[in-house]
C-alpha cells in the first residue's frame, strides 16, 4: 500500500544507486520498487529508471530521476539518532567514505548532495540537560566538532 505521505528526493540519474546505498547503510531501510519510464521524458529515455520507492530508517521515500536542474540543499536533511559511538562512526564513515563530505556539528552530505545529521542520543540528552550550564558546555563542545565524539560531549557536560 502506498503511504499517504512520502518524501520525494530528486536525483539526476542515480536514484537507484542512492536508494541501494541507503538500504545497505541504515537499519530499517530497503528498496521496495523500481519503476521505469514508459516513454521519453526530459531527463531520460523509455526504459530508464524513473522512480525508486525505498525506506530510510522506516521513512517512506521516492527517488525521482528528474535530471540535473535541481540539487539537494541543507534546507532538508535526515536526522539519524545513534545509540553509541560505534553506530555514530559507522554511519558517518559510510556516508563520508562513499564520496560524501564532512560538515559541522554532526552534519555530513552524501555523494548525491543529501544532508544527514548523525546525532547521538547522548548529544541530545546533553544539550537539553535541565542544568543549563552543563547543557551549554556540551553545546559549546559540539560546536567545535564535525563528527560527534560522545566521550568529549559527556566530559564537557560533567564539567
Amino acid at each position: 500500500m502506498v503511504s499517504k505521505n512520502t518524501i520525494c528526493l530528486w536525483y539526476d540519474r542515480d536514484a537507484l544507486d542512492a536508494a541501494n546505498f541507503y538500504a545497505k547503510t541504515f537499519p530499517d531501510s530497503k528498496v521496495t520498487a523500481v519503476h521505469r519510464a514508459p516513454g521519453e521524458y526530459p531527463a531520460g529515455q523509455e526504459g530508464d529508471v524513473l522512480t525508486v520507492e525505498f525506506t530510510v530508517a522506516g521513512i517512506p521515500c521516492l527517488g525521482l530521476n528528474g535530471g540535473p536542474q535541481f540539487k539537494h540543499t541543507e534546507a532538508f536533511s535526515f536526522q539519524i539518532a545513534t545509540d553509541d559511538q560505534a553506530e555514530t562512526d559507522r554511519l558517518w564513515d559510510a556516508i563520508v567514505s562513499n564520496g560524501g563530505q564532512e560538515s559541522a556539528c554532526g552534519w555530513c552530505k552524501d555523494k548525491w548532495g543529501l544532508s544527514w545529521q548523525i546525532t547521538p542520543r547522548a548529544l541530545t540528552a546533553a544539550f537539553t540537560d535541565p542544568d543549563r550550564a552543563a547543557a551549554k558546555r556540551a553545546f559549546d563542545a559540539m560546536m567545535t566538532m564535525r563528527k560527534i565524539d560522545i566521550a568529549t560531549i559527556e566530559a564537557a557536560r560533567r564539567g
